[in-house]
């Protein structure tokens, strides 16, 4: 009588595993410091930290450390999927102190990333027409700083 045992499967490759939620936002504070990019509280205790996605996952923003960082639970729930200078310039109507150059480096640093893994289709255009609009309000809030300070000096 002759056994009919199956031969072993081929072996599954084994994927790296993706970091979890404790580690990648770890990661995120050690990159970005401890404060709410959005109103600038200082994370931790009463104000609790979380991840959030600087493009929106709904307008093609990928799941990468490179498109999240660190804010406080209260403006990441508020700002919901609102574009990132949008909610920037609600903030500032607000009254805090949300941090614009952290957001130009965390847009630029996503569209690097975007460069060298490829994919994100939708993401593309969404994080052009945020950078332009970012870089544009420095410029205009560079020219009437300049305007304020010749005011001053006439």
């Amino acid at each position: 009588m002759v056994s009919r045992r199956r031969s072993p499967a081929p072996p599954m490759p084994i994927r790296p595993r993706r970091p979890g939620r404790t580690e990648r936002l770890t990661e995120v504070l050690e990159r970005d410091g401890d404060t709410c990019i959005w109103c600038g509280r200082v994370l931790g205790g009463l104000v609790p930290p979380t991840t959030e996605h600087v493009v929106p996952r709904l307008k093609g923003g990928p799941s990468w450390l490179a498109n999240e960082v660190a804010a406080c639970r209260r403006c990441n729930a508020e700002r919901g999927h609102r574009a990132p200078v949008d909610w920037l310039e609600e903030c500032e109507r607000r009254g805090w102190w949300p941090d614009a150059a952290r957001l130009e480096r965390a847009l630029t640093g996503l569209l690097a990333a975007i460069a060298e893994r490829g994919g994100q289709r939708r993401a593309r255009p969404y994080l052009d027409a945020q950078l332009r609009r970012l870089r544009r309000r420095t410029q205009e809030s560079a020219r009437a700083t300049r305007r304020l300070g010749r005011s001053l000096v006439a």
